[in-house]
């Protein structure tokens, strides 16, 4: 399927075929179109790729850490923002300049035994992401619906025929369906602040780090459970295959513009994100902290006092509509980076409806079992853990990602710049910091997250 050619440009083979052969240039950006048309042209992808930072993972971390810590941990929130969109740049700009997802990269690039271990890690990483969706969903279910959680793991598993109706009614469809609950969301989360009054300086005080986020091992295991559920890891892979969906010039002034208005698209976008993340934890801080409910780390306890606490009956409903939303629109991208993963980094081709199976299979299976040994404690429980694996494995995608870019054999004229290289290598470093940390704080810390 990959013709071999010789090694000057850095990579080992020439990609003959993309990953999603289905959109793979079937939105066109017409060259004489003006700088809106363009923008509207491109964007999209930085919206799937924000669905990933606004899943149910999210909720679990912000949660936890707005009830404990009150707005001490908004900064982490606006770091791991700032850090996404840098990465989600760099992520679009090897896929456009380059013609590969950074799983293709990886591929063509390290040794084969290599490749299979991130490959592996990748996986890993998914199946975290999926496994918070599918318990962000049963919990929503069960919270609107009084559906029990296991039953309503297993109903999560039925949406891989929605993903096949929607992936026939084309890319932008996806896109627009995406941007709708996103819109969803957000509404819903803006009438919880409005609902809450939070105290203004408190909220803008909390974007200022502090010292204790680190030398507290408890606040340091929350907030590198927001850094690994804001930062996702397979959004990297995701996004730099989504950009190829545009079908503009490839010449080298058609490749700039691609990456100036693919940059811009994802970070508006990733600003949608930091508002509804930052929003959970304002909402958790100013109901819940504020009054004295420091443990709420479930959301489950979320939404039974919501209402109560704020003495408006719609402020439960209103919260549990918006994680079910936040679930189903996280199930569309998840299913889009599985597919890219595998046919990246294994050069085998799945059928979305299998592949999808696959990655539910992985997730429900140790859902179904704490569900049905631990009840809905256990499942918040392994919601949160999952944040954290997906933060350990955030490493392994971070620093080919920052390589690729910075290396001019691989990204000719488009070669970070000086300053980008610098921003980009700083933020990995402080991601392997970050994890070195939590590793060290490990035993520390373990009997507070099982909770003996």
């Amino acid at each position: 399927m990959h013709k071999e050619v010789s090694t000057q440009n850095g990579w080992r083979t020439d990609r003959t075929t993309p990953t999603l052969p289905e959109a793979y240039r079937s939105i066109l950006v017409k060259p004489t179109a003006g700088f809106w048309r363009k923008l509207l042209a491109f964007s999209g992808p930085g919206y799937l790729v924000a669905v990933g930072y606004m899943d149910p993972g999210n909720w679990a971390t912000d949660l936890a850490g707005g009830s404990a810590f009150g707005y001490t941990l908004l900064s982490i929130v606006l770091l791991s923002s700032l850090m996404a969109i840098l990465l989600q740049a760099l992520s679009a700009r090897l896929g456009i300049v380059t013609g590969r997802d950074l799983a293709q990269a990886c591929r063509d690039h390290y040794s084969p035994p290599v490749s299979f271990v991130l490959w592996i890690l990748c996986e890993l990483a998914i199946s975290a992401c999926d496994l918070a969706e599918v318990i962000g969903s049963a919990i929503a279910l069960n919270l609107l619906f009084k559906i029990p959680i296991v039953i309503g793991v297993w109903i999560t598993a039925l949406d891989v025929l929605a993903i096949l109706y929607i992936q026939h009614k084309g890319f932008r469809f996806l896109e627009a369906l995406v941007i709708i609950l996103i819109l969803t969301i957000g509404g819903c989360f803006l009438s919880e602040i409005i609902f809450s009054r939070p105290d203004l300086s408190q909220v803008l005080g909390g974007f200022v780090p502090t010292s204790a986020i680190v030398r507290n091992p408890n606040v340091l295991y929350i907030a590198i459970g927001i850094l690994g559920a804001t930062v996702m890891p397979h959004n990297l892979y995701l996004h730099s295959s989504v950009v190829q969906t545009r079908n503009y010039e490839q010449s080298a002034t058609g490749k700039a513009e691609a990456i100036k208005f693919a940059t811009i698209d994802s970070t508006l976008a990733l600003g949608s994100s930091l508002f509804i993340n930052a929003a959970i934890l304002v909402v958790a801080a100013a109901t819940f902290h504020t009054r004295g409910h420091y443990q709420v780390a479930e959301i489950q306890d979320a939404h039974k006092l919501l209402s109560p606490t704020l003495g408006v009956p719609l402020a439960s409903g209103i919260f549990a509509i918006a994680l079910l939303a936040s679930g189903q629109n996280s199930t569309l991208t998840g299913t889009l980076a599985g597919q890219i993963v595998m046919e990246g980094f294994l050069n085998i081709r799945l059928r979305p409806w299998l592949r999808r199976l696959i990655t539910r299979a992985i997730a429900i299976i140790p859902a179904v079992i704490v569900a049905a040994l631990y009840g809905a404690s256990g499942t918040a429980k392994l919601l949160l853990l999952s944040q954290v694996i997906l933060s350990l494995q955030l490493s392994f995608a971070v620093i080919p990602l920052v390589a690729f870019t910075s290396e001019r054999r691989k990204m000719g004229e488009f070669t970070s710049s000086v300053c980008l290289k610098t921003l980009a290598w700083a933020t990995a470093a402080l991601i392997i910091f970050l994890n070195g940390k939590y590793l060290c704080d490990w035993i520390g810390i373990t009997s507070w997250i099982t909770g003996k």
